[in-house]
């Protein structure tokens, strides 16, 4: 963890070659995002679009509790870490791929989960992620 006493800790210590790796992921995902809402449209757009945004719910649950600049309201953290779990998101992906008559009936599930798993890739990728229970990044 990158961390100093005045400014708190602002990303996480993961090695470069790994975030290289969640960036690489995250590119792929959202070409496969923007691929599957042009394809299907309708409820996958915001099925997408929650996907997206589902990670960043977490931190309202920490709105007006005090905290220092970089660390994540320790009320919040639960949550956030729950929300940032990668293998939530992929088993939603794996369990519709299995569900349904066809590609329609599984389109806006499963592009969530994707555009779920693309959001946590792309903060990986930048050095952030999970929280410790006081709200440092780990």
């Amino acid at each position: 963890m990158v961390m100093t006493e005045s400014t708190g800790a602002t990303r996480s210590s993961t090695p470069l070659p790994l975030r290289v790796a969640w960036g690489v992921l995250a590119a792929f995902l959202l070409l496969w995002d923007v691929f599957e809402v042009l394809k299907h449209m309708g409820w996958v757009i915001p099925g997408a679009a929650l996907g997206a945004a589902l990670p960043f719910l977490g931190r309202l649950a920490g709105l007006g509790r005090p905290h220092e600049p970089g660390q994540l309201a320790p009320r919040a953290v639960p949550l956030h870490n729950l929300l940032n779990r990668a293998v939530i998101p992929f088993a939603i992906m794996v369990v519709f791929s299995f569900l349904g008559d066809g590609p329609e009936d599984i389109a806006a599930p499963f592009t969530f989960g994707m555009s779920w798993l693309t959001s946590i890739a792309f903060a990986r990728a930048l050095g952030f992620g999970l929280r410790t229970p006081d709200g440092w990044q780990r």
